[in-house]
């Protein structure tokens, strides 16, 4: 039977893009409802410690894991090793804490987290700079490996790198070392399937994020008028058995594939109008449900 963990985003209790969602709810309170909703760990977030002298310690009162967490890379307009400066501090906190691996979010030109772009705006790369950029990321994969924290790319809206077809072009270009954090939500919300990427890139992935989206939403948009962040304030997102992706047929597919490992609930919302506890268990039966049928074995 293929294993599987459950963790949890911060992003639901404090959004660090959007200070105002849940920017004075305390890490205590994300933790404990966290811990209570039946989450094995979690990933990082701004309010957490920067060290493993004092995460590990907090974690473990919540009887909690490190369930990996974000990094922002700029690979694509700085050099290396730079690059390699940036990260170490990061890489030494997740290889002391056992994290599973480092998710990578190219943030070189992002609009991700500026509400006075629209997302028509966001910066693209053709593919002869895709393919070189994929050699400088290639480089850095393999440092973190050397690191024994394993590179996961997601790819994201209002990046260089967020339609299927963008990905699809970065894996080509990339080498074993660089794997994928599939995020069901970021994919559908660009126009992709994750079923498909899934199917397509299922021995590169390495993480997953367990993201929902609310259909009703996503169609109201219009790239030409709306910012990414005004897509969160409207509730584009939202947890697994909330909204529209099919995680029963994403769980088979993954299975099927030879994914074991951290299945992440990451769902931005406004905590007023979707109240982080109660969504947090919402997304874990819904997540914990659509795992077993597909055949995990859930694990602490």
């Amino acid at each position: 039977m293929m294993r599987s963990i459950l963790g949890i985003a911060p992003i639901a209790w404090s959004n660090d893009d959007l200070p105002e969602l849940g920017g004075d709810t305390p890490l205590e309170t994300c933790l404990r409802e966290a811990r209570a909703a039946g989450f094995s760990g979690v990933e990082t977030g701004g309010k957490f410690p920067r060290t493993a002298a004092e995460l590990g310690p907090l974690l473990s009162a919540h009887e909690l894991r490190l369930a990996s967490g974000w990094y922002s890379g700029t690979l694509l307009d700085g050099d290396l090793e730079s690059e390699k400066e940036r990260a170490r501090w990061q890489l030494e906190l997740f290889r002391a804490l056992d994290a599973p691996c480092l998710v990578y979010g190219e943030v070189s030109g992002t609009i991700q987290n500026r509400r006075e772009v629209v997302m028509a705006q966001r910066r693209r790369l053709t593919m002869d700079e895709i393919a070189a950029y994929g050699e400088k990321l290639t480089l850095f994969a393999e440092f973190c490996a050397e690191e024994e924290v394993p590179l996961a790319f997601h790819q994201h809206m209002g990046t260089v790198i967020e339609r299927e077809e963008e990905l699809d072009q970065l894996m080509a270009h990339t080498g074993e070392a660089v794997g994928l954090a599939l995020d069901s939500g970021h994919l559908v919300f660009a126009g992709g399937d994750p079923f498909r990427v899934a199917e397509r890139h299922g021995s590169r992935i390495v993480h997953v994020h367990a993201k929902d989206v609310r259909a009703d939403v996503l169609s109201s948009l219009d790239a030409e008028r709306d910012s990414f962040l005004d897509a969160v304030l409207r509730g584009a997102f939202t947890v697994p058995g909330d909204g529209s992706i099919d995680f029963g047929e994403l769980a088979r597919i993954l299975c099927g594939a030879g994914y074991e490992g951290w299945f992440v609930v990451e769902a931005e919302q406004d905590p007023v109008k979707a109240p982080p506890g109660e969504y947090a268990v919402k997304g874990y039966e819904a997540l914990r449900g659509a795992l077993e049928a597909a055949g995990y074995e859930i694990m602490n």
